[in-house]
């Protein structure tokens, strides 16, 4: 444990609470001279000392042991970077803002890669319909091809239809902004449109 950079991050995340030095000291039932003794890096806090005193800093224990701050630079909640996986042999449908490694019906599976487009024979009609958008799609619905599911993808949110075969190739969803409409053929695999 470095006493200075522990000192500095006790003192930055004190201030930042509004805290005077008594104040955190009272909290850790020890002296206010304790406390400016850890801040200038003249000791660092006991074991004992330590969890109380990340948690009344609302930091974690690591950033006191290390004293640097932990900054979440997780930039995977964007729902626009959603990844899709589908099961060759069921069918399982599993998405993640994360690469992931999966495994289903005993096959490794890999996030799908999309058509840049949806060309002809994948080409949905798109209709407004209140505050829902209808989806339709002139395709074949056989039990050897058909289309598996479709999705709407927008920065906050995924809406995911699964689709069966027999059945009209028809979605509704609700329009919430701009997104990426993803269709995923049971032959020719996945393919998108910008919404």
């Amino acid at each position: 444990m470095d006493s200075i950079k522990t000192g500095n991050l006790i003192a930055m995340n004190r201030k930042d609470k509004k805290m005077t030095q008594k104040e955190l000291a009272q909290k850790l039932n020890v002296s206010d001279k304790t406390i400016s003794k850890w801040e200038r890096g003249c000791g660092c806090p006991d074991i004992d000392s330590i969890n109380t005193l990340a948690e009344v800093l609302g930091v974690n224990v690591t950033e006191i042991l290390s004293g640097e701050s932990v900054i979440n630079d997780n930039d995977s909640g964007n729902m626009k970077k959603t990844k899709i996986y589908v099961c060759p042999k069921c069918g399982n449908v599993i998405t993640s803002t994360n690469d992931l490694i999966l495994n289903c019906c005993g096959k490794k599976l890999t996030p799908l890669k999309a058509a840049k487009s949806a060309e002809d024979a994948h080409m949905p009609t798109l209709e407004k319909v209140e505050d829902e958008m209808f989806i339709s799609i002139d395709h074949t619905m056989e039990k050897e091809h058909f289309i598996s599911f479709v999705a709407y993808v927008t920065s906050d949110k995924l809406q995911l239809t699964k689709l069966y075969p027999e059945q009209n190739a028809e979605v509704r969803f609700k329009m919430i902004g701009h997104g990426i409409l993803y269709l995923y053929c049971s032959l020719h695999g996945l393919w998108m449109k910008n919404i």
